[in-house]
């Protein structure tokens, strides 16, 4: 994901050595330092994280950067002439009602993309992040709709969308028989395994791949994956897909699927915050290949920041950390109980476009929320991305609850309960030792070792301040270093 812009740079992005060389440098930069994007031989602004890429940009700002407020109304006002003027209204209710709406998205798009302040990516074009916030906008009005219907309105909506829908489909259980090696099936005895091999399996390590990029941390990423399978292990009680296999939840999800994406995103991400970032305009390249090359790396990070997340060096961040955590699952689950209660199978293109919304909006989501907890006196607000997330993933969950509340209040089994109350009051006891005990007890050490070394100054007998005794010049030049020895008068 790529950092905002100080300025538009540039009509794509070119990442390499000067055009004339017509390669891309992929070894280590110049040390990153204090500062955002500048023109070369210009000193960063102090101030910045030192965990910001070096950014050399030669300044080209053409037609591709500018909004284009004009053209866009003068299109939309001549579509809209076109239609009152020269198009005869259909005499179908439904149809002019389905048009109608899908009409007063796109105008709300067309003003979002023109007219929306811009966040904090720009590649591959700062109008195509704000496109995605409109359409957040858009998708938190559609599940406020459904929220505010009943259960029965609610499902047959769907059906305008979809004559399909509206229908209860029974859901898959990846439990069963667990052997690994069936020896009563000799024509394939691992048929177990190729049974689980469906499509979601890419969809596993594709998705992790994505998390990857944009948590940019290791252990958030493991935290989050490991936990998931215990929320399938404590909910299969309520939904049947949850049931699986020991070794489908643990070896083919966490190690396989989800630690080889979090793996090849590691990768991905070291070599995103080595390279060097260096751009200049597609016009200023003399070559094809130079301008090949440009093209391609416009669909790259104008910059990179390295997340640094620290949770346990103060309370604030960690309970910054543990909300993104809880966010993560949430919306995970979110994903299975929504198409639970509004009757949406799992191949369903409705639950494709929320994955691919979410990979959208999630990066600059999560970048949001890191620099509002890194640099809350430059960023005093959460970003307008992060903020709509977070309502469409609480909105989406009310609406789990409201249309199915026999299902969430299933009671879970006593030893999973106990289980997840041992990890919770684990949790607080750390919380309280880290934030609280412990650090009244450092400064409780510190304000008694000042107090011990101010005793002991006042104690000391004046005059004896200095420990190297007084020795006579004499003495000195003689290579003696006895006292002084005082005559009598």
């Amino acid at each position: 994901m790529a950092k905002p812009e100080s300025k538009k740079s540039s009509t794509l992005a070119f990442v390499g050595k000067p055009v004339a060389e017509e390669q891309v440098t992929n070894g280590p930069a110049e040390p990153p330092v204090s500062g955002a994007a500048h023109e070369p031989g210009v000193k960063a602004k102090p101030g910045k994280r030192s965990t910001e890429s070096e950014v050399f940009d030669d300044g080209t700002n053409t037609f591709f950067w500018r909004a284009h407020t004009l053209t866009v109304l003068f299109i939309l006002t001549c579509a809209l002439v076109y239609v009152t003027l020269l198009e005869e209204t259909p005499q179908d209710t439904a149809y002019n009602t389905k048009r109608g709406i899908v009409a007063s998205i796109l105008v709300f798009l067309c003003f979002g993309v023109t007219q929306a302040k811009d966040g904090p990516f720009s590649r591959p074009h700062p109008a195509y992040w704000r496109f995605w916030l409109c359409v957040s906008v858009v998708y938190e009005l559609f599940l406020i709709f459904i929220l505010f219907q009943t259960v029965q309105d609610g499902r047959l909506f769907m059906k305008y969308i979809d004559p399909k829908l509206g229908v209860p489909l029974p859901e898959r259980d990846y439990g069963g028989n667990c052997l690994i090696y069936d020896p009563g099936n000799t024509t394939d005895p691992f048929h177990n395994i190729w049974d689980k091999m469906d499509g979601f399996v890419p969809a596993h390590f594709l998705g992790w791949y994505i998390k990857t990029l944009m948590i940019r941390d290791w252990w958030m990423c493991m935290i989050i994956s490991v936990m998931f399978e215990f929320l399938e292990y404590s909910l299969e009680h309520q939904l049947p897909n949850f049931s699986e296999c020991w070794w489908d939840h643990w070896i083919m999800d966490v190690l396989v699927c989800n630690g080889l994406g979090i793996y090849c995103g590691m990768k991905a991400l070291s070599w995103l915050s080595m390279k060097p970032y260096q751009w200049q305009g597609l016009w200023n390249i003399p070559t094809y290949k130079g301008k090949i090359k440009r093209i391609a790396f416009q669909f790259t990070p104008y910059s990179w920041v390295k997340f640094e997340w620290r949770p346990a060096s103060n309370l604030r961040r960690w309970l910054a950390v543990l909300g993104i955590i809880f966010m993560f699952l949430l919306a995970e689950l979110n994903t299975f109980y929504l198409k639970f209660v509004l009757w949406m199978p799992p191949e369903h293109y409705l639950v494709l476009l929320r994955l691919v919304f979410f990979v959208n909006v999630g990066g600059v989501a999560m970048r949001e929320i890191y620099d509002f907890m890194d640099d809350p006196k430059f960023h005093k607000k959460l970003g307008q991305q992060a903020w709509i997330v977070a309502a469409i993933t609480v909105t989406e969950f009310l609406i789990v609850v409201k249309y199915d509340p026999h299902t969430i209040m299933l009671p879970i089994p006593f030893f999973i309960t106990q289980c997840w109350i041992l990890g919770i009051v684990l949790i607080l006891t750390w919380t309280l030792w880290r934030f609280f005990i412990r650090d009244i007890t450092l400064r409780y050490k510190e304000t008694r070792r000042r107090k011990q070394e101010g005793s002991a100054e006042r104690e000391r007998p004046p005059g004896n301040g200095s420990k190297t005794p007084v020795t006579s010049g004499r003495s000195k030049l003689n290579g003696n270093t006895d006292p002084l020895r005082h005559r009598k008068s």
